[in-house]
């Protein structure tokens, strides 16, 4: 059976779930959302089997994951699924990915599922480090396996109540999407930058160019913090506090798979 599985991740936490379930799958191709965020036009998957796997931001969804849903036809595929990466909780962003596909579609996701992966917030809290963040991958790497298995049988795997989480969402998120594209006014490079030009080529949205040596927000961000936390030598900072917090990638994602869900 044939699997399309669309992807979006900034700290590399989505790539390496789907990563995991595609090759557990077989016969499964990997496509980045970015790169088909340019057109406008509709997204009929060639593939008898297609899934959707992101984090979650603020308890809801990305912005570019919720467009690339409102254009996602599903009436082909025999089963659909989505898998989020989520530092904390992220319940309700499954069941907004399911109110846009029922929109669209007609039909919710055949199956939803969350793996906890470290969080990477840094403008918020400092990231897992060392043991506790082997640990949460290890667990995280133990559920992407179970998360294939029951894919792979076809199982209907309906999203729990969140009623929490709902609720959060339904006090931040709006903030969020209304600021989002702009909240990169708060990024700066500070005095240890090497104009590498790093972050412009793990941008995956293309935000960033470098002008005088300096990176430069260019305002369509996500948001993701890729830019932040694969800087080489942490001079991209968001606020007073990320100085003196951690930096977190998925340590099976590197440079180049950055660039290639940029399309390159």
């Amino acid at each position: 059976m044939k699997t399309i599985i669309y992807y979006f991740t900034g700290t590399g936490n989505s790539l390496a779930a789907a990563r995991g379930i595609c090759t557990r799958l077989g016969d499964c191709e990997l496509v980045s959302i970015p790169t088909l965020a340019k057109s406008q036009a509709e997204i009929v998957p060639a593939a008898d089997r297609v899934g959707i796997v992101c984090p979650v931001y603020d308890f809801g969804l990305p912005s570019i994951v919720a467009a690339f849903a409102e254009r996602l036809d599903l009436s082909r595929t025999a089963y659909s699924f989505a898998v989020l990466t989520m530092g904390g909780m992220g319940g309700s962003a499954l069941h907004q990915l399911n109110h846009i596909i029922r929109k669209h579609n007609g039909c919710q996701l055949d199956a939803s599922f969350t793996v906890r992966m470290p969080g990477n917030f840094v403008p918020l809290y400092n990231p897992p480090q060392g043991k506790k963040q082997e640990v949460i991958l290890a667990q995280a790497e133990e559920r992407i396996g179970e998360i294939a298995g029951m894919i792979d049988k076809g199982l209907i795997v309906r999203p729990v109540l969140s009623p929490l989480t709902s609720l959060l969402k339904y006090f931040t998120y709006a903030g969020f999407i209304k600021n989002l594209h702009e909240s990169d006014k708060a990024f700066i490079a500070n005095e240890k930058c090497i104009a590498c030009g790093t972050c412009t080529k793990v941008c995956p949205v293309q935000n960033i160019m470098m002008e005088n040596e300096r990176p430069s927000w260019k305002h369509h961000c996500e948001l993701c913090l890729a830019c932040l936390h694969f800087c080489p030598v942490a001079a991209i900072q968001m606020g007073p506090k990320t100085a003196t917090r951690g930096r977190y990638k998925n340590p099976s994602v590197t440079i180049a798979d950055m660039k290639k869900q940029r399309g390159e």
